[in-house]
């Protein structure tokens, strides 16, 4: 598991702007080299519904990013468990069994991207939670 705290991310003008009078600024999240090689096999825009998780499960060939939009979660990857907030970043290794919890009374939005290896990706369920 990686986290990203965006808050910690310098942020700098991006490529194509006027170094000295940007019009836009960039935080750099991730370069190529920090996620496994592959495929976008998909994007999500994910609500995470007021006190409760997601089952526990897997994914085959198929690493996962999950971006925290808004409010507190818990997130258990391959038995660690962290607490992450809006802004923050957790890369999910493929074949790693993960949950998140939201921690609030309010619905949390996050985005997941699933990049994978081939054609698989497969999701296998360990259990309810």
């Amino acid at each position: 598991m990686k986290i990203v705290r965006s808050s910690t991310i310098p942020k700098a003008p991006a490529s194509h702007e006027d170094l000295k009078n940007p019009g836009v600024l960039k935080q750099v999240l991730f370069r190529r080299d920090d996620l496994a090689p592959g495929r976008i096999q998909m994007i999500n825009w994910s609500t995470l519904l007021p006190n409760k998780s997601f089952r526990r499960h897997y994914h085959e060939a198929m690493e996962e990013v999950f971006i925290i939009l808004n409010g507190e979660v818990e997130i258990t990857v391959g038995g660690k468990k962290s607490t992450l907030g809006k802004g923050d970043i957790v890369v999910i290794p493929e074949n790693t069994i993960h949950v998140m919890k939201n921690l609030t009374d309010q619905e949390i939005n996050y985005i997941a991207i699933g990049i994978s290896r081939d054609e698989a990706g497969k999701t296998i369920v360990i259990d309810a939670v």
